[in-house]
């Protein structure tokens, strides 16, 4: 069985205050913004990825889950794999018409496509 405290896994090594207690922060989870609120932006992007195009949807405002959500429901409409990472819905290939469409049928603002 680990002997490692909570604390040690949140990053705090040490303190010299003999009256510190650790208090860890709590996650406030912003509501979903509506789809005509949401700050979208539809990319290509190619860095890092072995010259591999994807395609890129930036700017989500909301909880992970629903995020989640959206990436599933976007992969499905292209018929493509991707993931949800880092806040971002990461597409194969250049599907951006494709995300950008969907987007605007499921009742998101007009985006501009980036790249």
């Amino acid at each position: 069985m680990s002997t490692r405290k909570n604390s040690d896994r949140n990053g705090f090594v040490y303190s010299t205050d003999p009256d510190f207690k650790f208090e860890p922060e709590e996650e406030s989870s912003a509501d979903t913004l509506s789809p005509a609120q949401q700050p979208l932006r539809v990319m290509l992007d190619k860095k890092q990825r072995a010259g591999k195009a994807v395609t890129l949807v930036i700017g989500f405002v909301g909880r992970p889950g629903d995020l989640e959500t959206l990436g599933k429901m976007v992969k499905q409409f292209c018929g493509t794999g991707g993931a949800v990472k880092d806040g971002e819905i990461i597409v194969q290939g250049d599907q951006r018409d494709k995300v950008l469409q969907f987007l605007l049928k499921k009742g998101y603002a007009k985006t501009k496509k980036a790249g």
